[in-house]
């Protein structure tokens, strides 16, 4: 199993740490524009690996494509980051020429490849993947979803007190700020609902705290998160790696699905072995499919930034 990483910064490193430490992959390949930059954090990873007990051999390249041939998955991360202040859409000028050109010179040289896009803004970018690149739509998968689960998660155990591991609950919507649909009222402590536990008023601070849960980082760090965006896509990764067939949040093309047409957004789906093996269709409230109407009306006035 090959993956490749494009973009050595902290998120892109972070993706090949923990892809390496899970001892899943047996090559993971980071390439960056800047000369002898990923090559210095995969050695420094490389120096991890009898300390960390992991085989996975990974190898830094300076933008020689060649080096990610018959790459099994890969991972698009690079771009700028947000800086405090930044939307996720106010990237998309810049992004949208890099994602366009990583992408074509990505399945270039590994044609079969499933592609995990991170790329702020990330459902748009995950869109312009698709209108750019021809490949079927199970192969192309936006991350964000993962990410905003696990925030989810981590304000539903802060508020019960509770540990993380007796939490589920899951974000669809759009990936930005005013586009998540948190859904509270799916959310378990055991699979017992959190509504059992928790106020309304409590429920509905830990919708707009995971809602603003990139932002309020953004500005405690003076850029975005790393740690947790390389776990949610090692976790899609080894999902595909694995085939494991389990479900997550993340952005997909629908062609009808939740009554939308032509968008990527987060909704979950299966992953397994081929990518996205199934889109599983939630019964919604009213409520909730009026806030996942306005997010992908969000989405949609982004994607008609892009030129295509």
């Amino acid at each position: 199993m090959k993956i490749t990483i494009v973009g050595a910064g902290a998120v892109g490193a972070s993706c090949a740490e923990y892809i390496a430490i899970k001892n899943f992959a047996s090559e993971v390949v980071i390439l960056d524009i800047k000369e002898g930059y990923a090559e210095g954090k995969a050695m420094d990873l490389m120096q991890t690996a009898s300390l960390n007990g992991f085989d996975t051999k990974i190898v830094g390249v300076t933008n020689d494509y060649s080096k990610t041939a018959n790459s099994n998955i890969v991972i698009i991360t690079s771009g700028i980051p947000r800086k405090p202040g930044m939307t996720r859409e106010e990237l998309i000028g810049i992004n949208a020429g890099i994602v366009k050109m990583v992408s074509s010179s990505l399945i270039e040289h590994s044609p079969e490849a499933i592609m995990i896009v991170v790329s702020n803004p990330m459902d748009t970018m995950t869109y312009l993947v698709h209108k750019t690149t021809g490949l079927p739509k199970n192969r192309i998968i936006g991350m964000g979803g993962a990410l905003d689960s696990a925030r989810f998660k981590y304000r539903l155990a802060e508020a019960l007190g509770a540990p993380i591991s007796d939490v589920d609950g899951m974000v669809i919507g759009g990936h930005s700020d005013v586009g998540m649909v948190p859904l509270t009222r799916m959310a378990t402590r055991n699979s017992i609902p959190v509504t059992k536990f928790l106020s309304e008023e409590r429920l509905t601070q830990v919708m707009e705290d995971t809602k603003v849960g990139g932002g309020t980082l953004t500005k405690l760090l003076g850029t975005s998160a790393w740690y947790a965006p390389g776990a949610a896509v090692s976790g899609l990764a080894q999902a595909i790696a694995c085939d494991q067939k389990k479900m997550f949040p993340c952005s997909t093309l629908l062609e009808g699905e939740y009554g939308l047409n032509d968008i990527c957004i987060g909704v979950p789906v299966i992953l397994g072995k081929n990518g996205i093996e199934e889109i599983v269709e939630l019964e919604l409230t009213d409520a909730e499919k009026e806030h996942m109407l306005r997010s992908s009306e969000g989405v949609r006035k982004t994607n008609g930034l892009l030129e295509i």
